[in-house]
């Protein structure tokens, strides 16, 4: 009975004083680099959503101030029309597309997930929007997904990828 009592109290001592990692990676899938390694792609920190959900809505009110604050000076910009390389590029393209156009994204989900390449950590944020367009009347719907680059609380690089809404979906 004795031996039990102390095997007891020794199992209650080596588990309270386990080190149980909180943030441990969560694997949640993979990447392949330009290198051709394939790299774990982790689970994120939330954070980065945060960052990246306060710059949409920047966007959402032509809000070109807090749009110019949220963006890295050399931040990379990848659409289906072109590239942009910098930020003073960007709030040029923006002044002139928010006035022709009237964007507004409707956000479905923000995932954050990060990955180490050559021993760096990379923090992305993947989400899906609908952004309406609307040139004079006529409103156009477009199905979104960008993944952007999340750096020191900036963004330094987004893809992004887009399809045509169809009224079937």
């Amino acid at each position: 009975m004795k031996n039990l009592l102390y095997l007891t109290t020794i199992l209650l001592l080596v588990s309270c004083g386990s080190n149980t990692k909180i943030n441990e990676d969560i694997q949640i899938g993979y990447e392949i680099l330009k290198s051709g390694e394939k790299v774990s792609l982790n689970a994120g920190d939330v954070s980065t959503t945060e960052v990246w959900e306060k710059y949409v809505d920047a966007h959402n009110k032509k809000d070109l101030e807090t749009i110019k604050s949220l963006n890295h000076n050399d931040i990379k910009i990848l659409t289906p029309g072109g590239e942009i390389n910098t930020s003073e590029e960007h709030i040029k393209f923006l002044d002139r597309w928010f006035s022709e156009n009237n964007p507004n994204w409707k956000t479905f989900y923000m995932i954050a997930n990060e990955l180490t390449e050559n021993d760096t950590l990379k923090q992305y944020v993947t989400s899906c929007h609908e952004l309406t367009i609307t040139e004079d009347t006529i409103q156009t719907k477009i199905a979104q997904i960008h993944d952007a680059w999340i750096v020191d609380g900036k963004v330094k690089k987004f893809y992004v990828y887009e399809r045509p809404v169809n009224s079937n979906d």
